[in-house]
């Protein structure tokens, strides 16, 4: 369950941060302007929608990931060795995340060509992190360590399935703005489209990394090593 708390305090400090910047608590009729200028209302909107969605993602992630802590204390628990490519993986969502990081500074700045580079090297990271996932999969069942081997096999399909599911539906969303940057659009206005998948994509890699990091906990490896033991004494 600490797991879970953990998970849900950082998901609700980013969205309150987030939030904050937003002007969520801003008093519109006491501000000075046009009432019928409502450009500047819709990418909060937008983003908030985002927001929220992210919210019900992250608890979603959250219940699972608490579901697959609290199912180590009981029996039948057999969790296979962390294969070495995950953390291959890791490094493409990570630098597929960096990569949407510069595209939105580089619409920001006006740049388009930042702008189509930052999303073409993000896509192509993140098609490498979903075949490198399969191949992750083909591996483990390879080893003995299938589907319906054992509740912690049982798990680990099931939470990298979704998170690949997740990363695929952003995918189709990055397809549409990377076909918006390709035409004659200004940066100005693929900035919103730009933000919002960068804003998706590093979610999605702060989701991994907590998973990753369980799984390394539970590495039978390193649990053997005394790593864990370890870092349960400094923490």
């Amino acid at each position: 369950m600490n797991i879970t708390f953990i998970f849900l305090a950082v998901v609700a400090a980013i969205v309150a941060w987030w939030l904050s910047q937003q002007r969520i608590t801003a008093k519109p009729w006491l501000e000075a302007g046009s009432i019928v200028d409502t450009g500047a209302s819709s990418r909060p909107a937008a983003k908030i929608g985002l927001g929220l969605f992210l919210v019900i993602v992250g608890s979603l992630f959250a219940l699972l990931i608490s579901a697959y802590s609290m199912r180590m204390d009981m029996g039948e628990w057999r969790p296979a060795p962390v294969p070495k490519l995950l953390w291959l993986n890791t490094g493409v969502l990570i630098s597929s995340s960096g990569a949407l990081q510069w595209a939105q500074i580089a619409a920001r700045r006006g740049k388009m060509d930042g702008v189509r580079a930052g999303l073409l090297a993000g896509g192509v990271f993140a098609l490498a992190f979903l075949a490198g996932q399969l191949w992750a999969w083909r591996q483990l069942d390879a080893a003995g360590y299938y589907l319906t081997a054992n509740p912690a096999a049982a798990f680990f399909y099931l939470i990298t399935g979704v998170h690949g599911l997740h990363l695929l539906g952003g995918l189709v969303a990055l397809g549409r703005t990377m076909d918006k940057a390709w035409r004659a659009v200004t940066a100005g206005e693929l900035r919103l489209s730009v933000e919002l998948c960068a804003m998706y994509w590093h979610f999605l890699l702060l989701v991994w990394l907590i998973f990753f990091g369980l799984l390394l906990l539970t590495d039978p490896i390193v649990s053997d090593s005394g790593l864990v033991s370890l870092i349960c004494r400094i923490l």
